[in-house]
């Protein structure tokens, strides 16, 4: 797969203009997902967020709507939850070495076809915004069991119909806000983090700058009612931190 040069575009047409979307995310509870969740409440350009997942969010706003559901191998249930949507943007996963081989692909790639399949019947033009991640091989030749399962949904998501699927593989992610780091690696990226960034900085992007860029993708606008395009299929992370840095000089030039 290939992607374009085109990052990120701003031109001056109003929210008002083009209409609010509806906006559903999987995997608020998650780093990333929750700051999606954040972002998506505070967007004019967003009418409601449909927040699915296994727990509450201990949220209260008046944009929205939390539908809990604990087996993702079947979405069935959903299907009325996701009727009506503009856009999904999807951040369920789990890290590796956390769960079994099985598990892993599982939740990585079954859980995400699944729900791509509920969503692609009740609302077939929907835009589709996945949480990949770095080294992602739709081919299933990776050695990393993560790689191919990931590049396994990936495939699955091209092929179901979207007519917009934006594939995020970021690197590293840094967490912004204290937590409890799954392992040891973890710990010792989030340390090293300040001169990881400084050295290698499209090796690394913060899990709000991830969130943003994400949301924004399918939802089509920026903070400031602008309307944001990207034509990027595939977004690595240096396309990713191109996204953040036209957000940066956009609000920059809206001072």
């Amino acid at each position: 797969m290939t992607t374009t040069n085109k990052v990120g575009s701003c031109t001056s047409m109003s929210v008002s203009s083009v209409g609010q979307k509806r906006l559903v995310i999987v995997g608020a509870t998650g780093m990333v997902g929750g700051y999606a969740v954040r972002f998506a409440l505070d967007s004019p350009a967003v009418k409601s967020v449909t927040s699915i997942g296994r727990k509450k969010l201990g949220i209260l706003h008046p944009k929205l709507k939390e539908v809990l559901h604990q087996n993702f191998a079947d979405c069935s249930a959903l299907t009325d939850a996701l009727s009506g949507q503009d856009a999904a943007v999807y951040c369920l996963g789990t890290y590796t070495g956390s769960v079994s081989d099985a598990e892993l692909r599982t939740i990585t790639a079954g859980y995400t076809i699944e729900f791509a399949r509920v969503l692609r019947n009740s609302s077939p033009n929907a835009a589709f915004s996945f949480l990949s991640g770095n080294g992602a091989d739709p081919t299933g030749r990776s050695r990393l069991a993560f790689a191919r399962y990931k590049g396994e949904a990936e495939k699955a998501l091209l092929a179901a119909g979207f007519p917009r699927v934006y594939l995020f593989r970021p690197a590293y992610i840094y967490p912004v806000q204290p937590r409890r780091e799954p392992n040891f690696n973890y710990r010792l990226l989030r340390a090293a983090y300040p001169l990881f960034r400084a050295l290698f900085p499209n090796q690394v992007i913060r899990a709000d700058d991830l969130a943003w860029a994400m949301v924004n993708v399918v939802v089509g606008h920026t903070e400031q009612g602008q309307e944001f395009v990207t034509e990027d299929l595939v977004l690595e992370n240096r396309d990713i931190r191109a996204l953040v840095k036209s957000r940066v000089l956009t609000e920059r030039d809206n001072k």
